[in-house]
């Protein structure tokens, strides 16, 4: 008895102290994404480098031992085959950006008169390259932004922190956020294995042999994922009085109406002064609507991740590196989208790069979670 009395204090004390350290998941989720918002503001490719790094530097300090959190390197090679093909289908499709500086020239393909203004081959200019490599490399920060959401928070763990009327929504968004994660983690179980064995997992022969068992695994999952969602009752919903349905119908597309009138508003010239009022009573709106909303969902949250001034300051601190990204592409675009023709070395503008090094922040106000000998 002793024993298990010492057994429940040290788990109760295991507990408080993950619960210290842990971050709500929504907080790692809204960096994130400000950091990908940043990122399609520019084409720069020293921001958009820099970028990259503080995603990466956040993710190496307060990335967790947990299989999921490896999805950050297969996301970070996802980004530099996504480069590598947009550079190749350039140069072997040609682009439209006009270029003096010839690399190479490669064999042309004649095609007919109908296929004008399409070539395979031919001359590829530094200034085609560059320009298709400013594009990639936009894309290839996105991913890594997202490979960092990944890898920090879980999708199955921001599912609990959702309102209950995004719970059927969450779902099917976690399903298919997690199907890379454990699609990785598998190969690198099924690879491992057959080291172990002496067997190849290399090549193509490999590839087929590992293939197989995560396909078959893959689908065990899914059925073993459907008998678990039915028995903990998806899908099904509670009564709900008639006026409280049309409200909540009314205000959650009302406010999605006032979102998307107030982001058009923001984005052009015209709308700047209804623009942001606009989009704060949407969102308002679609909040209230949500809340209402989930009053057809009655679930409990066992262990909440609780919402604090850190996961504030990590939120704000993405939130605050998209909003100034925004605001320099508007009063400096040629700094932030360096142009190819004539070619000429990208340079490094101050002050966005300083609002990129804001998202930095969670390195300082979030707590490594160091364990402690046993």
């Amino acid at each position: 008895m002793p024993d298990t009395g010492v057994r429940a204090a040290r788990t109760t004390v295991a507990v408080r102290r993950r619960t210290r350290f842990e971050l709500h998941p929504g907080a790692w989720w809204l960096w994130s994404l400000g950091l990908g918002t940043a990122a399609t503001r520019t084409t720069n490719p020293l921001l958009l480098a820099l970028l990259v790094a503080v995603a990466g530097h956040v993710v190496a300090v307060h990335r967790s031992s947990a299989p999921w959190a490896r999805s950050y390197t297969a996301f970070a090679k996802l980004a530099v085959a996504v480069l590598l093909i947009r550079l190749a289908f350039t140069a072997v499709l040609g682009s439209p950006v006009p270029g003096t500086h010839v690399l190479f020239t490669l064999p042309e393909i004649p095609l007919p008169a109908w296929a004008q203004g399409i070539r395979l081959g031919g001359p590829v200019s530094a200034e085609a390259l560059l320009f298709s490599g400013y594009n990639g490399l936009k894309l290839a920060a996105l991913l890594v932004c997202v490979g960092a959401a990944n890898a920090l928070a879980g999708p199955a763990k921001l599912l609990k922190s959702l309102p209950g009327a995004l719970y059927e929504a969450g779902v099917a968004v976690v399903v298919a956020l997690t199907f890379a994660p454990h699609l990785i983690a598998d190969v690198q179980r099924l690879r491992a294995a057959r080291r172990l064995r002496g067997r190849p997992d290399r090549g193509l022969r490999g590839l087929f042999q590992v293939g197989l068992p995560v396909l078959e695994g893959a689908l065990e999952r899914s059925v073993a994922l459907a008998a678990a969602m039915d028995a903990r009752g998806y899908g099904r919903t509670a009564e709900v009085p008639a006026p409280v349905r049309r409200t909540t119908t009314a205000l959650t597309l009302g406010g999605l109406l006032g979102v998307c009138a107030g982001t058009y508003g923001l984005l052009t010239a015209e709308g700047g002064v209804y623009g942001m009022p606009v989009l704060l009573a949407g969102a308002l709106a679609a909040l209230a609507g949500l809340r209402l909303g989930g009053r057809r969902s009655p679930r409990t949250r066992y262990r909440p991740a609780p919402w604090g001034v850190r996961a504030w300051l990590v939120a704000g601190s993405g939130g605050a590196v998209a909003a100034l990204l925004a605001l320099a592409s508007v009063r400096a675009p040629g700094a932030l989208h360096p142009g190819v023709v004539p070619l000429a070395a990208p340079t490094l503008p101050l002050w966005p790069a300083a609002a990129v090094l804001l998202g930095l922040l969670p390195v300082l106000v979030v707590p490594q979670d160091r364990k402690e000998p046993s």
